[in-house]
């Protein structure tokens, strides 16, 4: 088992956490982080660009000119491509840039990321974290105690005054147990997790 401090929001270490190896330290696989990043942000792209072709552009209907004695090229309509104000004849149609991965490349990409940030030595275990109220100042005074500027923040329930608190900070994102994903784990250099959100975590990953 692999063990991490645990801290109260003071920065002292009120004890020591046992955390398991599957979730937190397993073997770091970068194609699976990787294939797991760009599944995120495909599901993301809206894929709504779109042009016109020749048959969509309006008018266009007439023949511009009679087809023969003119000395020009013949032509049957002014929407065509190589006219100004035609269609586009390889334009882009709308798509859906979605693909599919397993639940179980899923899981072990977030395993991955998980155990990524333990081994570097920039996760970060909290006892609780709580505030009175919605204040700002206080929040950052909290990172800046534990020398971090950029930090994902994961929490075990809903929180309305620490999702409030941080959500001004630049570089710091909080977010819930049950919405934490590869995508925010590498896009944050540190991770902060409270010791239920732990236990949360590796009860949804360690099958």
């Amino acid at each position: 088992m692999a063990n991490i401090a645990v801290f109260d929001m003071n920065r002292k270490q009120v004890k020591e956490l046992e955390l398991q190896d599957i979730v937190f330290n397993d073997d770091v696989k970068g194609y699976l982080v990787h294939d797991m990043v760009r599944y995120q942000l495909a599901k993301r792209r809206q894929g709504t660009a779109k042009t016109k072709t020749r048959s969509e552009v309006a008018g266009g209907g007439k023949k511009p000119y009679r087809q023969k004695g003119t000395g020009n090229a013949r032509q049957g309509t002014i929407r065509a491509p190589h006219f100004v104000g035609g269609g586009n004849a390889f334009g882009p149609t709308p798509r859906d840039y979605t693909f599919k991965l397993n639940r179980k490349v899923k899981k072990a990409a977030l395993r991955s990321a998980l155990s990524a940030r333990y081994k570097e030595e920039k996760l970060t275990v909290l006892d609780a974290l709580t505030m009175e109220g919605i204040s700002t100042k206080s929040f950052s005074e909290f990172l800046q105690r534990f020398e971090l500027s950029k930090a994902l923040v994961v929490i075990d329930q809903d929180n309305a005054n620490v999702e409030l608190s941080a959500r001004n900070l630049p570089g710091v994102k909080v977010v819930r147990s049950e919405g934490v994903n590869v995508y925010d784990i590498m896009k944050y250099p540190n991770l902060v997790l409270t010791e239920a959100a732990v236990g949360q975590l590796e009860g949804a990953l360690a099958s």
